[in-house]
């Protein structure tokens, strides 16, 4: 404005002075000035897709200045052009070039370009027909340049970048700063700096006000912490398209050991999802058609690689999703008798294993060829509630006690709920979630744990069968992952190459199915002729010692220890009893009562007599 004044300024004087208005306009117009300002800042704005012309321009101002100089060298150039080449075809990757075509196209643009500065140099840049060649060759060469990508991903988030600011002043962020960004194969990704005072979780409340102002599809956007876990840092991850949206086929057995952790599936930036099943209990939870049975048949493909691992599983749909394994499983219970008997036998081997343990000092069972871990795999979790409810007590004492003496449940059910897994311990005891598709908000948290859903786990926008959430110990931020597709033919392939090779139960735990407990066996000893050579365990624990039961629950309790009441459920006897023999226990210095009502072993308390 001030300038504006003063050329008004000038041009009344002018008038006073008998001069024309025009004799004051000069090469300060200021519509010049905006029309150059306007015009340098489209070419910026489009810079990258006007690069192919600068690049044309560079090479016939390279091509002229050759031949005008080193018109001798034109040779050298030549040679120059195809090593280079030849270095981005096969190293390029080293430069950022990560796919063959990139490669290939930035190899064949750099020969191009070399071979009409050579030619530019021995010829001159406008003889016949290297013009004609500069211009089509710039044109072809560009189309690929275009099309790329990357490279409009890489455009899209500059621009972003550029308006961030605006947008999070309209959307409740204001202040927060996108610090950098980098594009991949299936969008960008940026880390994102709060302003004081702001967090993730109001970032995450923001995903569809922060949609709309990218101009992105409905759940294109991911929040997550940065690995740094900074209080005012976050990551931003916007997908252009869904990389699971097409099913993943399974390659076989992520493992062979269950010692291993299983890779049920890739992320969306394509790690896979590792979890490892080892002494943890899982929970697999979604809606019908979801991918759940899916899940189980990954896992079970997975399992039935491991040398180290028996399998047990229960489909009360007669066998129906898991009769095509049956060759991998060592015992499978279509009924809800067979149910009920497999679960109580079960019990039978966590006791007759927990007291090897106590017996010799061991804290945990480690799973071998000859000692292998034990893991049961019941399929819809609420039909067995439902059908087999006397078998819930063994689930219950499955849950809480058989970590240590590898005996792991593995149950899938569509609303995990306190009626469907009993009132006993077997949901908080679930250290693996895992979420396909549900129909309701509120399941999120009956799967997940309490809290869940607020904290971003979204499984209610889960939209195609197979995708997943999975909370665990390595796994604690809300990442979508997809499992693999098992087909029918895979499941009869890996059936057909592992059950010759599956293992049997230890005779320790045998033995607790199928007689009198025999003399405790000193470690590294065998105790019967048919695993010669193998370190097996004492004694099994069965329901006709209470005494040793309520032993074991001691030796096994977690941290907080073990109640009265479950005690006296594992037990069978009165809690008078229970009081009775925890004095006793407790005036020998073998027990500490830690809490009300709560008790564990002491420290250095020894073993049972």
């Amino acid at each position: 404005m001030t300038r504006h004044r003063q050329m008004r300024r000038q041009a009344r004087q002018a008038r006073r002075a008998g001069m024309q208005p025009m004799m004051v306009i000069n090469s300060g117009d200021p519509l010049s000035e905006l029309a150059a300002v306007a015009i340098a800042r489209w070419v910026w704005r489009y810079r990258s897709e006007l690069a192919p012309l600068a690049a044309a321009c560079l090479v016939a101002g390279l091509g002229s200045y050759a031949h005008a100089a080193l018109s001798s060298w034109w040779p050298l150039i030549l040679a120059a052009a195809g090593a280079a080449a030849w270095v981005l075809a096969a190293f390029g990757a080293r430069f950022g070039l990560p796919t063959r075509p990139e490669r290939l196209y930035v190899a064949v643009t750099v020969l191009a370009c070399g071979t009409w500065d050579g030619l530019a140099a021995a010829l001159g840049p406008l003889a016949p027909p290297l013009p004609q060649a500069l211009g089509i060759g710039a044109v072809v060469l560009a189309v690929p340049w275009w099309a790329n990508r990357r490279r409009r991903a890489k455009v899209r988030v500059e621009r972003t970048i550029a308006v961030w600011p605006d947008i999070a002043s309209h959307i409740g962020l204001a202040g927060s700063e996108i610090m950098s960004a980098t594009a991949d194969l299936w969008g960008w990704r940026a880390l994102l700096r709060l302003a004081r005072g702001q967090t993730i979780t109001d970032v995450m409340a923001k995903v569809p006000a922060i949609e709309s102002g990218f101009g992105t599809h409905r759940n294109a956007i991911r929040v997550h912490p940065t690995p740094d876990d900074l209080a005012n840092r976050c990551e931003l991850r916007v997908l252009d398209r869904d990389p699971h949206a097409d099913a993943i086929p399974w390659h076989g057995p992520s493992v062979t050991s269950i010692t291993e952790p299983v890779d049920l599936g890739p992320f969306e930036d394509a790690e896979p999802c590792r979890v490892l099943f080892l002494r943890r209990h899982a929970i697999l939870g979604g809606a019908t058609g979801a991918g759940k049975s899916g899940g189980l048949n990954e896992l079970l493909g997975n399992l039935a690689a491991c040398r180290d691992v028996v399998i047990w599983a229960i489909d009360l749909k007669r066998g129906m999703e898991l009769q095509p394994w049956a060759a991998c499983i060592g015992r499978l219970a279509t009924t809800p008798d067979e149910a009920a008997a497999l679960l109580a036998d079960a019990v039978k081997i966590l006791f007759a294993r927990a007291q090897y343990l106590a017996d010799h000092g061991w804290r945990e069972w480690e799973p071998s060829g000859r000692m292998p871990a034990l893991i049961i795999i019941i399929d819809e979790y609420a039909e067995l509630a439902e059908q087999a409810p006397g078998a819930m007590k063994h689930t219950d004492t499955i849950a809480r006690l058989g970590r240590a003496p590898a005996v792991t449940l593995v149950a899938a059910t569509q609303r995990p709920t306190q009626k469907v897994m009993g009132q006993g311990a077997v949901r908080s005891q679930m250290n693996i979630r895992i979420a396909f598709r549900i129909q309701e908000q509120r399941d999120v948290d009956l799967i997940l744990g309490q809290g869940m859903l607020k904290a971003g786990w979204h499984a209610h926008k889960l939209n195609a069968p197979g995708k997943f959430l999975v909370s665990s110990p390595e796994h604690d931020t809300p990442r979508r992952a997809r499992a693999y597709l098992i087909t029918d033919q895979d499941v009869t392939d890996a059936v057909a190459r592992y059950a010759p090779a599956r293992p049997h139960l230890d005779a320790i735990s045998r033995r607790a199915l199928t007689g009198p407990p025999p003399a405790t066996a000193e470690p590294g000893e065998p105790d019967d002729g048919d695993d010669p050579g193998a370190a097996q365990p004492g004694g099994p624990q069965d329901d006709d010692d209470p005494e040793g039961s309520l032993w074991t629950a001691l030796s096994l309790s977690p941290d907080g220890g073990v109640s009265v009441p479950q005690l006296v459920a594992i037990t069978g006897m009165s809690r008078r009893w229970v009081y009775y023999r925890l004095r006793e226990l407790a005036s020998a210095g073998r027990v500490v009562q830690i809490a009300r009502g709560q008790w564990r072993t002491a420290p250095g308390g020894g073993n049972r007599e």
